[in-house]
């Protein structure tokens, strides 16, 4: 028991870190109204601006103006703060400031690309591998239940406690506290009564981004500094703010301590001589999946009763105007696309097979986010499972073409059918935060897992030969087959490619499509017109996973093996980014981001041809579809249209406005 007690004394220090975000995210929620998924890159942001002065520099491309030596603690610390809480305003101002009137979907899809903008800028600057981060709380350690516990860990705990109590406070007997929760339960009689919903919600997120950096810079030292630990632990602070209903501060705090206690206890059962081995190492990702039972089961209890805040505007979902021809336009893109396999050299081939098969991965949100209005953030956790199973069945079984692929896209089909399942009970925001959270715990102990994921160095993938062929990258083929990637293997994602787009776009002209988007208008007036909403969701996400499940099988293949890098959370956040940025409600939208896709078209020109890194890109992504989401809500795809508050036209005309539920239902 003392040795239990032990861990969970020493899992204090990352509980302060989710107690802090969880807090920032209360905050940030308070006064703007909006989930910020980016919290944790806010507080990355701090640790590595006070990183960057603690070496003499600035984390922007602009050296500290001094001597050139480290800027001491205090001042950097301060610093640091400061510019996050300068973050923090920019943000409120050239992107929350415009989203009042959006959709929940366009406030959490600007929230990834701030995420993916600083952790871009980041990358760039300090690169990608991990950092140590300076101290700032004085060391030592105290002597507790047969162990030492360092004092930081106690020191940010208590921190932490004090915060969501002072918080707690300010917001319920300040002005301040008390004008920010009047506009929180009703914007449109807090502007009656005289109050500037706006500059509550600029100073609240001033504030909370200022709290983000300085759990960041207190909690660094904790662990590795990386563009990635610290922007995913949002993950377990979401859960933590879940919890606190994004009301309650103190809540907030305690339960991110928990948390942390939670991960604590996992890491002690890894210690035990019955827990679970792979290759003689503990299996790993036991906390992740105790996380996601955390926030599913807060999600399942809490449910509708989580609050939203009041606007004064309806928000509308991007526009999905049903394609007029198909046939043409398909013919057209496949003859290109074809002689261009045929004639580019193997960079560009292999640039134009992978934004191929990103064009599918971004069919599959427009049927689940256009179509239906659903969100998931655990897109390529689909395509992984799917790649994995063709990966062992080929290794282990000898199974090959065509068994394989289809019992891995069945594989991913079956996982969409158990993904739907909480979206019975909850939808939109917060169904996006319980897939989140299902995508790392499937990440960290399906994929990273050695007895039954790939592991670290990836599972190999068998070729696809059927006939005595080779369809596969290294296939042969008269033109240019004797450099990988094979114009074949191009040619049949070509053909599955455009199979998808037709499938899509018929499917956006047909009844099915009909009633999707009378769910996606108003479940309750879907429901009320005899439309069954839960067998529409269940038929989303079903199809949303099977074009993931062909992903899966087309990478496996496409790599020669499953690599879990290219099936991580930041893979499905980029995907959502260029998805939206394109038009998350046509098909024109899906090439657009998946000519930007990592990897594609555009980044290997960049790469290759014009000798930028890839991290451009991302950055790219990001700021384009903050730009995007808060100036062309229906991505570049419907620029041309004007904005007019309504919904989608009817089916077969490119025209009119979205026809009544009651029409549908008939």
């Amino acid at each position: 028991m003392d040795q239990l007690i032990l861990f969970i004394l020493l899992g204090l220090g990352p509980g302060a870190l989710y107690a802090g975000l969880a807090q920032s995210l209360v905050l940030t929620h308070r006064g703007a109204g909006i989930i910020n998924v980016s919290a944790g890159a806010m507080a990355m942001w701090g640790a590595y601006t006070f990183y960057g002065l603690r070496s003499g520099h600035l984390l922007l491309p602009l050296y500290y103006p001094g001597v050139g030596g480290p800027v001491p603690v205090i001042p950097a610390f301060l610093l640091s703060v400061a510019l996050s809480a300068l973050l923090g305003a920019l943000i409120d101002v050239a992107v929350f400031k415009w989203l009042r009137k959006s959709a929940p979907l366009a406030k959490l899809v600007a929230s990834v690309g701030l995420l993916l903008t600083v952790q871009a800028l980041i990358v760039l600057r300090f690169g990608g591998t991990g950092q140590t981060a300076p101290p700032v709380l004085a060391g030592g350690s105290v002597h507790l239940f047969g162990g030492a516990v360092p004092l930081v860990r106690l020191e940010v705990a208590g921190l932490a406690v004090a915060v969501g109590l002072a918080l707690t406070a300010v917001y319920r007997y300040s002005r301040f506290g008390l004008a920010t929760r009047a506009a929180q339960e009703d914007e449109a009689e807090a502007m009656m009564s005289g109050l500037s919903p706006r500059r509550l919600s600029l100073l609240n997120t001033t504030f909370a981004s200022a709290l983000a950096g300085v759990v960041g810079i207190l909690v660094a030292p904790m662990t590795q500094l990386d563009p990635t630990t610290l922007a995913l632990a949002v993950v377990p602070a979401l859960g933590a703010a879940l919890i606190a209903r994004f009301t309650s501060f103190t809540v907030a705090a305690l339960a991110g301590l928990g948390m942390g206690a939670l991960q604590a206890v996992a890491l002690y059962l890894q210690t035990l001589s019955w827990f679970p081995t792979s290759n003689g190492l503990p299996m790993p990702g036991l906390a992740d999946v105790l996380f996601f039972i955390v926030i599913a089961a807060a999600l399942m209890w809490r449910g509708k009763s989580l609050p939203d805040r009041g606007s004064t505007v309806e928000p509308r979902l991007p526009p999905a105007p049903a394609p007029r021809r198909i046939a043409r336009p398909t013919a057209i893109g496949v003859a290109i696309a074809a002689v261009a396999l045929l004639v580019l050299p193997y960079d560009l081939r292999q640039g134009l097979i992978n934004t191929l098969i990103a064009v599918i991965a971004c069919l599959s949100l427009v049927v689940l986010t256009g179509y239906v209005g659903q969100v998931s953030l655990a897109q390529f956790a689909f395509a992984g499972l799917s790649g994995l199973v063709v990966s062992k069945l080929g290794i282990n079984l000898g199974i090959g073409l065509p068994w394989a692929p289809l019992l891995g896209i069945a594989a991913a089909a079956v996982f969409g059918l158990v993904d739907v399942l909480p979206a019975m009970r909850v939808r939109g925001v917060h169904l996006a935060i319980l897939t989140l959270a299902a995508a790392v715990a499937l990440q960290n102990f399906g994929f990273h897992n050695p007895s039954w994921g790939a592991s670290g160095l990836g599972s190999p993938v068998s070729p696809p030969k059927l006939f005595g062929i080779n369809f596969g990258p290294s296939g042969a083929f008269p033109v240019h087959g004797d450099h990988p990637p094979s114009p074949l293997f191009g040619l049949v994602c070509l053909l599955v490619t455009a199979v998808c787009c037709v499938a899509v776009a018929n499917l956006r002209r047909s009844g099915l499509g009909q009633r999707m988007l009378a769910v996606r208008s108003s479940e309750r007036a879907a429901a009320a017109a005899g439309i069954s909403v839960p067998a529409i969701k269940v038929t989303a996400f079903v199809m949303s996973a099977f074009l993931m499940g062909v992903v899966g099988v087309l990478t496996a293949y496409n790599f020669g093996s499953v690599d879990p890098a290219n099936f991580g959370i930041v893979n499905t956040l980029v995907l959502i980014a260029l998805a939206y940025l394109g038009g998350i409600s046509v098909i024109k939208g899906t090439l657009i981001g998946g000519l930007l896709m990592s990897s594609g078209v555009a980044a290997t020109i960049m790469e290759d041809y014009l000798g930028l890194p890839a991290d451009y890109l991302l950055l790219f992504a990001g700021v384009s579809l903050v730009l995007t989401v808060t100036t062309t809500p229906g991505g570049i795809a419907l620029a041309h249209r004007k904005s007019r508050h309504r919904d989608t036209p009817a089916a077969g005309s490119g025209t009119g406005p979205l026809p009544t539920v009651a029409e549908v239902s008939r």
